[in-house]
């Protein structure tokens, strides 16, 4: 006698893809059964409220808030512009060498101005007392005319 050919894993493969398509075809049946045809405009309509969520009902008029176009802001607000031909007094805080850029903490104001290593006029290392001018620079301001104190 001949030995069938189907083997074990075969058997319950084809088990498995038979009651996938079943299941597939009941739930096509079920959806075609409960489909929501002819529901309203109304039914169908989301709102939002005061606090930005989704609601069935809509919002209540007397609750609406006027908001004026020019008030709203985009972006970063400026910064006040310190006058930038003023001597400032600093201390370096960080210097790479090897990349050639650091930063000075203003005394002043404890705001951290970028240097380059082309802006000093003598070597410097961290920790030293400075003088120096700022410009604006693409990405903020830049120390110019560092010296040590």
């Amino acid at each position: 006698m001949a030995r069938s050919t189907e083997t074990f894993s075969k058997k319950e493969k084809e088990k498995a893809r038979l009651k996938k398509s079943k299941d597939k075809k009941e739930k096509a049946e079920d959806r075609k059964a409960n489909a929501g045809k002819g529901k309203s405009l109304e039914d169908m309509m989301a709102y939002i409220d005061e606090h930005g969520n989704i609601t069935s009902t809509p919002p209540d008029p007397s609750r609406k808030i006027r908001v004026n176009a020019e008030d709203i802001r985009i972006g970063v607000a400026k910064r006040e512009d310190l006058p930038h031909d003023t001597v400032r007094n600093g201390v370096l805080t960080f210097f790479n060498e090897a990349k050639g850029y650091g930063f000075i903490r203003d005394l002043e104001t404890q705001e951290s101005v970028f240097v380059h290593i082309n802006a000093l006029t003598e070597p410097l290392k961290e920790n030293n007392m400075v003088t120096f001018e700022t410009e604006q620079g693409p990405k903020g301001l830049s120390a110019i005319k560092v010296k040590k104190k």
